[in-house]
């Protein structure tokens, strides 16, 4: 598990600095504006998260202390949850508030619908844990494996 995070946050970081050299190979005035709106721009806090939390933070399991421990890894996990996250906003929210038109130009401001949009995905996901979690109960996979190890020696 330790490793496939690990190994996530490297090509994570490798198709941000991808995305980068295309910006900048290109020449296209456009695609470089829009790559330094994101870095340098008014949300440049929000793609300092995205960086930090998706490729510096899962960088830390290169400690062993760090990569056998439960609590970090958990909570490790949560802060590259959070950078998918903010990876989502930046795309959005850069996307749409520097568009082709000067005049369309403008500042996100999350609207009452915009929160309880977010809220609601959080209800949905959760209402369909529970009834997953009632309807097909977890089993532990050692249990079941050693229930069936028990009775093919029986035989």
């Amino acid at each position: 598990m330790n490793k496939v995070i690990l190994a996530t946050g490297m090509m994570v970081g490798l198709a941000y600095g991808t995305e980068f050299f295309i910006a900048w190979y290109s020449g296209v005035s456009v695609e470089q504006f829009v790559f330094l709106n994101r870095a340098f721009g008014p949300y440049w806090w929000a793609y300092a998260s995205m960086m930090s939390c998706n490729v510096i933070a899962p960088q830390l399991f290169w400690f062993k202390k760090i990569r056998t421990s439960i609590v970090s890894t958990m909570v490790l996990s949560i802060v590259v949850n959070i950078g998918m996250w903010f990876e989502r906003f930046v795309i959005i929210v850069t996307s749409l508030h520097r568009d082709y038109l000067p005049s369309s130009w403008a500042m996100f401001t999350p609207t009452r619908y915009d929160v309880g949009d977010y809220l609601f995905t959080f209800g949905l996901f959760f209402t369909c844990f529970l009834l997953f979690a009632k309807f097909f109960p977890v089993i532990n996979m050692a249990e079941v494996k050693s229930i069936v190890k028990s009775s093919s020696e029986k035989k």
